[in-house]
Order: C-alpha cells, then sequence, then structure tokens
C-alpha cells in the first residue's frame, strides 16, 4: 500500500498491518548494574510524548551486515553509557502481533561496567533512569502519573524482578 524509508503498510486480505522494510528486526536489552533496573526515557514521536522504555535499538537500520548482539553492544552503551561482558539471548518476542509484524529479540546483559553518560546519539534526546529492582513498579507509577507513556516491553522485567 506505502513505503517509506523504514516501515511500509501492507493489505492482506482485509487485514492491514505495518511491517519494517528490509527484514530488520529490534534487539531489547535488560541491563542491571550494581542492583539498579538500566531504563531509558525518550520522545515518542507516534504516541506524542516522552516514554519510559528498556534500552533498545533496530539491527540492520544502518549496516546490513549488523547482528542482534553487536546492535545490542551498541545501543546499550549508546543509550545508557554500560557496556557489557556478554549478552545472554532471552528470546524472540512480538509487541504488537495484531497490528505490526516486527519482532524484537530480547536479551540480558551481563557483567557492566561504566563507559560513559549514554543520551543517545544526535537524533535522540535520552534520560537514563537507574532504577532499585524493587522500586520498579512505584518508579512505574510516578511516570505515569507524570504523564510518561510506559512501553509494554517492562512487562518483561516480570520475569528478572523474582528476588536475587
Amino acid at each position: 500500500m506505502w513505503q517509506g524509508q523504514y516501515i511500509r503498510a501492507m493489505r492482506q486480505g482485509r487485514w492491514e498491518y505495518a511491517s519494517r522494510c528490509k527484514a530488520m528486526t529490534a534487539v531489547v536489552i535488560y541491563a542491571e548494574a550494581e542492583g539498579k533496573v538500566l531504563l531509558i526515557e525518550q520522545e515518542r514521536v507516534p504516541i506524542g510524548r516522552r516514554c519510559i522504555e528498556l534500552p533498545a535499538g533496530l539491527v540492520g537500520d544502518e549496516d546490513e551486515q549488523a547482528t542482534v548482539l553487536g546492535t545490542a553492544a551498541k545501543e546499550l552503551e549508546e543509550e545508557t553509557g554500560y557496556r557489557a561482558d556478554r549478552f545472554e539471548i532471552v528470546g524472540e518476542f512480538y509487541s504488537s502481533p495484531g497490528m505490526i509484524a516486527e519482532s524484537f529479540t530480547l536479551v540480558r546483559a551481563l557483567g557492566l561496567t561504566r563507559a560513559g553518560e549514554g543520551a543517545g546519539n544526535e537524533h535522540e534526546s535520552i534520560i537514563v533512569h537507574r532504577v532499585p529492582r524493587t522500586e520498579i513498579p512505584r518508579f512505574i507509577a510516578s511516570m505515569r502519573e507524570a504523564g510518561r507513556a510506559i512501553d509494554v516491553r517492562i512487562l518483561a522485567l516480570s520475569d528478572f524482578l523474582a528476588p536475587a
């Protein structure tokens, strides 16, 4: 139906949905440093407000040879200022399969060290939040009350919030 640089609108029978161009996928990163989960906040044009999210990025948007783990390392450092010694793949997920064909791979970053401030690239205005694991429900509630949107992938934290 329509295609831009990154997304396209498609129709199959009566079903209309969006898809990424070039079979791009995404990576979402669960990272915890010194008992604090790294969350980011950034403006999201489609919803017209700032959103609380896990660090993430598109795999293959800048380099068609990019890998999930390579992109995870790049995005983690760019967005949060942390580097990981290694990553574990948790699995592939779909955030809204009735509307968009995009999948994302959830990875867990391990062995974190601070390498910089983060805050994204020249096209992003990211605030990094370092939230104690036990305070995440309260933090999310306060951010929602302050008018922030909450990315559905925050629900993935429930698997990681069991006592360490």
